[in-house]
């Protein structure tokens, strides 16, 4: 069994055929290994943009790709994804997170008129595995490729970061330092019709407090210090797209807004939830300017 690590760098562009914002490929960059990974070859070429003529300055920036670049390298998508389709041949295909597969699935249907990958067989969520391995449990917020190396303790002085061949050897370096042959197996995917479902879900924030989906018995906060239910000292609001409430704990005596976020995934809720501490100044001041516009308006 073989592996190929890929990673794409892309560009915003506007597409008026599809009239809407296309998220288009600018280069393909991987690395293929066998199953002791170790690299048995590598894959780096750019791609010409037809939809954008001209790259975001944040792109240009981050990537250090220059538009001359990019139509000096005369390669089409299509041509580009041909070679890479060999190159990938019946190879397990690994990306960090579903944001590189995702695109390409995106330009895949942009260019060719078709959802689904025909030369995908099996896929692995490498930035998935790497959490599950090093104890993520933070679902609001993913890991990083950058974070995850500097966890590692992985050097990267000499990587030119954001440049997709530079970012497949690093997927590649934190893969070795975090594998395990028996978990690594479980996150491997057959490509089929529920894989194809699932990846393209759109996880959806729950804000309707009435929705039947929201379950009532999650609206509780843990102190972050002690671990204890913390007391509610407010009705529970909706702001920004989370539910919000103000909570005493007892015991480490402080007061916290507690904040839950509801979101609909592929495989059910979930709940996250956060503790934004209360400057008991800040509150003081507050409650002050409330009481002296009070008084003000009594008076007039």
């Amino acid at each position: 069994m073989n592996f190929v690590i890929l990673d794409l760098e892309w560009n915003g562009a506007y597409s008026k055929k599809a009239k809407k914002f296309v998220n288009e490929i600018i280069e393909f960059g991987a690395v293929k290994t066998d199953e002791q990974f170790n690299i048995i070859d590598t894959f780096s070429m750019l791609v010409t943009p037809q939809i954008g003529k001209k790259l975001n300055s944040r792109v240009a920036a981050l990537t250090h790709i220059t538009n001359e670049e990019l139509f000096d390298s005369n390669n089409t998508f299509t041509h580009v994804l041909s070679k890479f389709k060999k190159f990938l041949s019946d190879s397990v295909l690994l990306t960090w997170g579903t944001s590189d597969i995702l695109t390409l699935l995106e330009n895949h249907k942009y260019y060719l008129g078709e959802k689904k990958l025909p030369f995908l067989t099996t896929y692995c969520n490498l930035q998935e595995y790497c959490e599950h391995m090093l104890g993520h449990t933070d679902k609001s917020r993913q890991l990083g490729l950058s974070t995850c190396a500097q966890m590692l303790s992985i050097e990267v002085e000499g990587l030119e970061l954001h440049r997709a061949f530079e970012d497949s050897k690093l997927s590649l370096l934190c893969l070795k330092k975090l594998y395990n042959s028996e978990a690594f197996l479980e996150f491997i995917e057959v490509a089929n019709d529920e894989f194809y479902r699932k990846i393209t879900f759109k996880n959806t924030v729950i804000y309707d407090i009435k929705n039947p989906l929201v379950d009532k018995k999650e609206f509780y906060i843990c102190c972050d210090k002690c671990g204890k239910k913390a007391r509610k000292k407010s009705k529970w609001i909706t702001k920004n797209r989370s539910f919000r409430a103000q909570f005493k704990c007892n015991k480490c005596k402080r007061d916290f807004e507690g904040r839950l976020t509801f979101r609909l995934k592929y495989d059910g809720v979930s709940v996250d939830r956060r503790i934004v501490e209360i400057n008991r100044e800040e509150k003081k001041e507050k409650r002050k300017g409330i009481f002296a516009k009070t008084n003000k308006t009594n008076n007039d």
